[in-house]
């Protein structure tokens, strides 16, 4: 299927010219034979080379924006050939390895950011603008043994000065505002600059409403659950203006999950999906977006009870998981194979068992083969939930031993990572579970709240499940419905919507004799599920029962 049939069906939009693609080279040595149908957003960044090359840089720099850096960076290649004297193309290859936010440059990425602009400075540049650019990347780049912090905040620095003298130049705003929200650390809880980086783009996109990086990182910059509301409007629209790129049409849904709005999620992640087919067919890199779509995918349809359509989730990307590593080592996409799928076969069918209650099939999943020590954990995080809802103490304590002992291997491979907050809490989360199963209450809730604190503070995974949730959950099961009631309602107003969230927030209200406050939260549950049409779930059957007055057998 081409791509305007693929996008078309997904999204019911029709794909135009992008501006960028007027009068592209057509020859295929600068665009491939489709890219006149791309859709990337609205690009025009000047630049003093051949005028030839000015619609492919327009594109290039479109690429960056939208994260498709596998693309952007032959882009840039394919610019220098056509024009060796394009100083700004070396710029754009070495933009292509700094992949802010994702992750931070290995010593290849650091390497090659280091020659391109030194090739870039050789040439030189003709303009004040063009060395300011490459000048502010080289801050980055620069040879040495300056950690990662340290680089960043310069960079970020670099280009805050870069934007200030040119406020016309839009994407001297956007480029300096992703770096502020890359300059955050891991475990920073304050939302500082993020907000700082909202300030900036907000006031740029009143002016360019079709520019992909301002669309791009307000979403990024409201990914949280005290900012997604800020972040809805840009997240209904750059879907439609980069419908062409896979992680582009992704985007929104951090957005749709953070505020529950499952529908809208699910139709981001389907049309992201089909973005990476059709770019495969196309022979460009974008398949390796589709996993990461396929799980906020799988997520939201466990959330919407559409059970059915997240189990051929899993399926389908389990094949197609098969089918990519049938390939062979693919260079630099078979480094992102041996890392990623691993973690995906984990989680998919993990979080389905766990999502639906299906403890026996939890409490029996073994590690996949080649997964990591750090990836191994997660199975026998889930393994540790499952027993303590069997009453197996016996397990859920084995269990429990070996996530230990996986974390400790995983330190000894990245120490930073294994003593991470997300690591700290998942770790909270397994010792509560088994407390609860040996009968200890007390400190399952300790080690539970501690968990939920401490998550509350730092934020938890794209797509999780909530520690506040699981000690609401021991709460409840300890018979104290009041208490637990009060965990849900909190940890609802930062995970609107989710399945367990509403039905046992009603539950709670229910046992606590609050019938009005438990209808309340089960006709939520029935209007986020299209009152479970789509699913057997007894839950749905309970929540239909009662809130249509009916006793439930």
């Amino acid at each position: 299927m081409g791509l305007n049939a693929c996008l078309r069906m997904a999204l019911g939009i029709c794909l135009a010219v992008a501006p960028w693609a007027v009068g592209a080279d057509t020859s295929g040595a600068l665009m491939s034979a489709e890219q006149g149908t791309e859709r990337l957003g609205t690009v025009s960044f000047p630049v003093s080379c051949s005028p030839s090359v000015q619609p492919a840089f327009n594109r290039g720099v479109a690429l960056l924006h939208d994260f498709w850096y596998a693309e952007a960076r032959p882009q840039f290649e394919r610019i220098l050939k056509a024009d060796p004297s394009c100083a700004m193309a070396h710029w754009g290859i070495a933009m292509s390895v700094f992949h802010q936010i994702w992750n931070r440059p290995d010593d290849a990425a650091m390497t090659t950011g280091q020659h391109e602009l030194q090739a870039a400075r050789k040439q030189p540049p003709k303009t004040a603008r063009e060395r300011e650019y490459i000048a502010a990347l080289s801050v980055f780049f620069k040879p040495g043994k300056e950690d990662y912090q340290s680089r960043i905040e310069a960079y970020a620095a670099a280009m805050g000065e870069l934007a200030k003298k040119h406020p016309d130049d839009v994407d001297a705003g956007a480029f300096y505002a992703l770096a502020l929200l890359a300059a955050k650390k891991a475990d920073d809880p304050s939302l500082d600059l993020p907000r700082k980086a909202l300030a900036v783009l907000v006031p740029l996109w009143k002016k360019y409403p079709d520019h992909p990086g301002l669309v791009h990182y307000i979403i990024h910059a409201s990914d949280s659950p005290e900012l997604a509301t800020e972040g809805l409007a840009a997240a209904r629209h750059y879907g439609e203006i980069a419908a062409s790129g896979a992680h582009a049409v992704h985007m929104p849904g951090h957005i749709f999950a953070q505020l529950g709005l499952w529908q809208e999620d699910i139709a981001a992640n389907r049309a992201s999906v089909a973005a990476c087919k059709a770019a495969e067919a196309r022979h460009e890199n974008g398949w390796m977006d589709q996993f990461h779509a396929d799980d906020f995918l799988l997520y939201a349809y466990l959330q919407s009870g559409q059970d059915e359509q997240a189990r051929t989730v899993v399926a389908e990307a389990m094949a197609a998981m098969d089918h990519y590593e049938s390939m062979g080592n693919m260079t630099e996409e078979h480094g992102f194979m041996a890392w990623m799928f691993p973690r995906y076969r984990t989680r998919f069918p993990l979080f389905v068992a766990l999502e639906s209650r299906d403890w026996k099939g939890a409490a029996v999943l073994e590690p996949v083969k080649g997964a990591s020590p750090s990836t191994q954990t997660d199975t026998y995080w889930g393994r540790t939930i499952a027993d303590w809802h069997l009453r197996d103490a016996t397990h859920a304590r084995a269990d429990a031993a070996r996530y230990d002992t996986l974390m400790e291997e995983a330190k000894k491979a990245d120490a930073e990572a294994g003593n991470s907050a997300s690591n700290r809490i998942q770790r909270g989360e397994v010792r509560g579970w088994v407390a609860f199963a040996e009968g200890n209450t007390v400190e399952a809730v300790k080690q539970l709240r501690a968990a939920a604190d401490l998550q509350d503070q730092v934020g938890q995974g794209e797509v999780d499940i909530p520690a506040r949730e699981m000690l609401a959950d021991v709460l409840l099961e300890s018979s104290q419905p009041q208490q637990a009631l009060v965990e849900y309602q909190q940890d609802l107003k930062r995970n609107p919507n989710r399945f367990y969230g509403l039905f046992n927030a009603g539950r709670a209200a229910e046992m606590a004799n609050q019938p009005v406050v438990a209808r309340e939260y089960y006709a939520a549950l029935l209007k986020s599920t299209h009152d479970g049409a789509h699913s057997p779930r007894p839950e749905l059957a309970h929540a239909r029962a009662f809130v249509n007055g009916l006793q439930f057998p």
